[in-house]
């Protein structure tokens, strides 16, 4: 199996470096194109204005991957159209610092980097862990590696999973749900604050929302000690609202 690996925590996040170790010791194929720093919550943006840079970067003198002063998304794009001599059989994204449930998947780059590839036609994972500490990743590089090993060679169309892991030790994780998306928006704060100098400046600081009041999501279970996986799509389009939209235009002279 050829993998594409990126993430939005930067090449040297310790996360990524777990997968990529896993992913080898599994026998897989692992090419990393990633982000040259830290490009959390930029969503799924991509360079259009500026020129996308890229350096080699060597591990114990063997090559471990291309950086990027770009986006995940970036990182998809280019890894698959102009730096692999292959185009990979899975795109994997992680391991991220901190869960991406709920709202939060449309900020970020953890997971846009999966929804890229499942742009390209290309099946895609993003894997999350529950902590924003240098937690143990170990586990969590063997889960996805033994996701992908199940997957090998089944004859799957082109998905793209959400999987959010607590952070507990192996033996007190649940099991694993295949739930939907938490829809609940978090309540905004912004406290305000003014420098040395008299300029007033806002820092963002949004409260968490009450998850043990949306049953059956993946912030729920992933709080209750469970492994989550969401499968996600990029078809934006409100179905319901399609027809009644239609019927309120259809009169309007041009």
């Amino acid at each position: 199996m050829d993998i594409l690996l990126t993430n939005d925590d930067g090449i040297h996040a310790m996360g990524l470096c777990a997968l990529y170790e896993a992913f080898r010791s599994a026998g897989f194929n692992v090419q990393v194109v990633a982000p040259d720093g830290e490009r959390s919550a930029v969503g799924h943006a991509i360079t259009l204005s500026d020129p996308i840079k890229i350096k080699k970067v060597y591990k114990s003198g063997d090559l471990f991957g291309w950086a990027i002063n770009g986006t995940p998304a970036d990182c998809v794009k280019l890894g698959v159209n102009a730096l692999l001599d292959k185009r990979p059989d899975v795109v994997v994204s992680g391991i991220n610092r901190g869960a991406n449930t709920g709202i939060n998947v449309l900020y970020s780059g953890t997971v846009s980097a999966a929804t890229e590839a499942s742009i390209l036609g290309i099946p895609s994972v993003a894997v999350s862990l529950d902590s924003y500490q240098d937690y143990d990743y170990c586990f969590s590089a063997y889960f996805v590696s033994a996701l992908l090993r199940k997957i090998k060679n089944k004859n799957q169309h082109c998905f793209s999973l959400n999987i959010n892991i607590p952070a507990l030790p192996a033996n007190q994780i649940k099991g694993i749900k295949v739930t939907r998306q938490c829809i609940k928006p978090f309540k905004e704060k912004f406290e305000k604050r003014v420098d040395p100098r008299g300029n007033i400046y806002y820092w963002q600081c949004s409260s968490q929302i009450d998850w043990t009041k949306h049953k059956g999501t993946d912030i729920y279970w992933l709080k209750k000690g469970f492994i989550t996986v969401t499968p996600l799509k990029f078809d934006l389009t409100d179905e319901v609202c399609l027809e009644t939209v239609g019927s309120l235009l259809e009169n309007i002279e041009l």
